[in-house]
């Protein structure tokens, strides 16, 4: 589905987002669109959750990496 030449936007120039349109949202703030609507994105913080996943994952990595550091791998090594 096309949309008619009067409804059509400009192009944004590179590195920017786009302003700001649609229907501001109290809790959220601005939406800006992109792709015609399909995708839509809020201007705000991260989500709580999201950061302390972040650093559980960060710390489980570093755990990881200095428990298993070393040697082939499982099954890889030699016989002894």
């Amino acid at each position: 589905m096309t949309t008619p030449e009067h409804e059509r936007r400009p192009p944004e120039p590179e590195g920017r987002l786009p302003e700001p349109e649609g229907r501001p949202d109290e809790t959220r703030g601005p939406v800006h669109e992109f792709a015609g609507g399909e995708i839509e994105s809020y201007t705000g913080r991260v989500n709580l959750w999201l950061v302390v996943l972040y650093v559980l994952l960060a710390l489980w990595a570093i755990y990881y990496l200095v428990v298993y550091w070393g040697g082939l791998g499982p099954g890889l090594e030699g016989p002894r």
